[in-house]
Parts: C-alpha cells; structure tokens; sequence
C-alpha cells in the first residue's frame, strides 16, 4: 500500500499542509481585517476635523496654541494703558463697636417697686419713664415739711412786728437797747429756721419726683434685673436695667505707630477724617464716619495707640462689641502715574513690567512702585503716561517676545489658512517620511474641516488620500494583506 502511493507520486502529507497554509491566511486576513477596522474607528474622530490639536489659536484654526501664522510663536496678552488717577491713602485695623454712652438706672430712693413700664430691649427716649417706686410715704414727708415751713414763716413774721414795735420805743427812750437787739436776733434766728425748712420742702419734693425713674440718655434698654414688688434703694446692686446709647455709637480701634505722625499732622490741619465701618468679610459697607480722638499713650506690646470714631448709626447697622474692619481715609495722593496691580511683577533685579511695543513685541522695564491698593498701584519711575503695559498673560514672556491682543482674532482665520499652506504639516498636514508635499499638506489641512475627514494623513509609501476620503488606499505594488487590509476599511 505504501509502494502503491509512492508509486504514484503523491505526497502523503500534501492534502494536510495545504489545510494549514490556508487556516494561516485566513487567520491573518482576519486579525489583519479587525487591526484595519479598529485603525479606522479609532482615527475617524481625529481625521473629521483639523482643529483636532485644540481650539485655534492667535494663528487661526489648525495653528495649534500659540503657534502662529509662519510658525512664529505668540502669546495672546491682556493690556491696560498708564494714566494719571488719584490715590487714596487708607489705614486698615480692626475695631470693636462701643456704645457712646451706658448707663446703669439705679433708684435714687428707697421703696417698693410698683410698676415698670417698659419691654426689654426696646428703644427708649431720654426722660421716658422705666419704673415707679411707691409714692405716698414720700408726698407725706413733703406735706409735713411745707407744714412746719408755715409755721416758721409765721414766727418770723411776729418776730417781726414785735422788733418794729421796739424800735419805735427806742426812739421815745421808752424800751432798753438790750431788749431791741434781743428781738433783732430773734428774728434772724427764725430766718434761717424759714430757710432750712424751705430745703426740707425742697428735700421731699426731690425725693417724690424720684420715685419716677426716667431714662437718663437714649438707647436700647437691657433686660430687667428686678422685678415689681421688690424692696429697692441706692445700693440695689446692678440697678434696675442698663441703657446703652447706639446713636451716635464709637468704634475703637488700634493704629501703628509709624502712621501716627501723619495722622497727627491731619488732625492738627483741622482735617475731618472720614472713616468707614465693614463687616467681618469686607463685603459689605455698615456705616460711615468720622475721626473723633487719640489715646495719649502706645501700647508698647503691640506698638499701636489706641483711637477712636463716632458713626451716626441711623440705621442701627453697628451693634455694641460687634467687630468690625476699620478703614480710615488719612490722604489723597493727586494725579499719580498708577498701572493696575496685576501688570506689576516681581523678579530677582527688583520690580518689572512688560510694555507693548507698536510692533506687537514687548519691552521688560524695570519700574519703582509707590503707594498700592486693591486695584492699582503707583508707579514713582520708568514709566510715562499714555504706554501701554501687559496686565494678563505675562507669565510667558520675556522680552522681546511676540504677542497678539484678542482684538487680532477677527483676522485669526485668514491668517491661519494662510499659515498652514506655509507650515510643515501642523495639525493637518503631516508629510509622508519618503515623499510628499508641504502644499498638498496644507490643502488637506484647510480642506479638512469642510469635508469631515482626515484627509491628510499621507502613507507611508507616499501616496495621499484624496480630500474628504475616509479610509486610505495602498498604493500600486502593495502587498496582497495590505490590499486585503484596504478592503476591509473600505467596506
């Protein structure tokens, strides 16, 4: 049997290789089919639009970034113009709210408590009634001193009469000096009795009125420490309530020692210095002022002198021991030469701006900063009125860079398609290592976006995809698994 096939001349292990040659292929064809498909899904979104890179740039679209028309690197800056503007000179600190005036009501008579007129925490006037002490032991003892005053006046009138009498007998030598001058100080002597009791009556009528007990100033009345019904005197501890005057209300707060002179020289000028009263996060503006005193000493621990300011509080925004951010306005600098605050910079050679040349490069100008607030700040040297300085974006340059501002991106477009044809395939235009042209990279970049598709993407063995295609093709002379693989994108 073996003679028999050898005989013939067929290979015995022929039919089986074949089988295996053909499963390799086609394994091949198929994992190269599925590498081809997944190629082509994966690239589809890169190739749908040329600004795949990212948003377009001061080149226009396709320009990646910074980059440019002509492949010039810029950087797209914010500019602000150097003016002339006045500048306030503030002084900063932290204050706490105190009431103008407290006051403590505390019964000037002993008695009972028998009424109390008044809500805690209500607003009161000065001479409103707080509190009444029983009356009646007090309208008595005013009755018995006007009663024992008549009864003086009356003694000193007879006493009067009787020294007239005297004196007339004195004159017909028919009474002794003695007895005259005896009646003279009788009546005297019933004088000063009159007059202590006018003082008694003046005494009780003084203790009856102050069994009314009114509001001495005006304010916010505290809560009440006694009740009606209770026994009260001078010496009741803590009184009846406390009163604190809120309008006009004070604010004190601590100064530095080295703003001292300066503000002694203000207020020695007879300047009215307004000063402003925050809340806590300086968002929102509670009342305004003015200056009212300085302490006469320095705290030595801190090196500050204590002041003080008066705020008419007719909104009753301020409120006792509330803290609150004091900003006192010590001076205004006149037509300083002033930049905003975020075009100065600082470096190891001292402080720098960057100033926009008419040629769209920038300058890097060593500058003195003077006096600084929240939005500028003074520039005292290297810089004139009227140039123009780099408020955002300096953070890239050096000097003599190239910038562009936003208002150069009307023109953006046309300058970036213009740029592509001329760059070296940037986000657009990638060339094939062997071949290719710089032109038909940039009519594939510009023609990108209108067609959907890459486009651009040149083959390794040269040939190009047409615009708006969205698979490649192999080129002639290509491998029968290249072509397969074609194929396989195609469909």
């Amino acid at each position: 049997m073996e003679q028999e096939r050898q005989s013939a001349g067929t290979p015995p292990a022929a039919p089986k290789t074949k089988r295996r040659w053909l499963g390799t292929v086609i394994a091949v064809l198929l994992v190269a089919g599925l590498g081809a498909l997944a190629w082509h899904l994966t690239h589809k979104p890169a190739a749908s639009g040329a600004n795949a890179g990212g948003p377009p740039g001061p080149g226009g679209p396709g320009g990646g970034g910074r980059r440019g028309g002509g492949g010039q690197n810029t950087t797209t800056v914010g500019v602000a113009a150097v003016v002339h503007a006045d500048i306030p000179i503030y002084v900063d600190a932290l204050g706490t709210v105190t009431p103008s005036a407290t006051v403590t009501v505390t019964p000037q008579v002993s008695g009972v408590l028998t009424s109390v007129p008044y809500q805690e925490g209500q607003m009161v006037k000065a001479g409103q009634l707080l509190a009444t002490i029983e009356p009646r032991p007090f309208e008595l003892a005013l009755m018995q001193a006007q009663g024992q005053l008549q009864k003086d006046q009356a003694s000193l009138e007879a006493a009067n009469v009787t020294l007239k009498r005297y004196q007339t007998l004195l004159q017909e030598d028919s009474i002794a000096r003695q007895d005259v001058d005896t009646q003279a100080a009788t009546v005297k002597q019933l004088q000063g009795t009159v007059l202590g009791d006018q003082a008694n009556v003046g005494t009780a009528k003084l203790n009856l009125a102050w069994t009314r007990i009114t509001a001495p100033v005006s304010g916010r009345v505290g809560l009440r420490s006694v009740d009606i019904g209770n026994l009260v005197s001078s010496g009741t501890s803590g009184g009846i309530t406390t009163i604190t005057e809120l309008a006009p209300i004070d604010v004190e707060f601590a100064i530095p020692q080295d703003r001292i002179p300066q503000l002694q020289a203000r207020i020695a000028a007879g300047a009215i210095l307004a000063v402003s009263a925050m809340d806590r996060t300086r968002t929102n503006l509670l009342d305004t002022g003015a200056f009212l005193s300085l302490n006469n000493s320095s705290d030595t621990q801190t090196g500050t002198v204590r002041a003080k300011a008066r705020f008419a509080n007719a909104r009753n925004a301020l409120f006792p021991s509330q803290f609150v951010n004091v900003r006192i306005l010590l001076d205004t600098l006149k037509d300083a030469v002033v930049v905003p605050v975020t075009a100065l910079r600082h470096g190891p050679n001292g402080d720098f701006v960057y100033v926009l040349n008419d040629d769209r490069t920038v300058t890097q100008v060593t500058v003195v900063q003077g006096i600084a607030t929240a939005d500028t700040v003074q520039i005292t040297k290297g810089l004139d009125v009227g140039e123009r300085v780099i408020t955002e974006g300096g953070d890239r340059l050096k000097d003599g860079a190239k910038v562009s501002l936003p208002g150069d991106a009307a023109s953006g477009p046309r300058r970036g398609a213009s740029g592509a044809a001329g760059a070296s395939g940037a986000h657009g235009g990638r060339h094939h290592r062997d071949g290719g042209s710089a032109a038909d990279g940039g009519s594939a970049s510009a023609s990108a976006p209108a067609d959907g598709a890459s486009a651009a993407h040149h083959h390794r063995d040269g040939a190009s995809a047409p615009a708006g295609a969205g698979s490649w093709v192999p080129a002639e002379g290509s491998s029968w698994p290249q072509r397969r693989r074609a194929s396989a994108v195609q469909s």
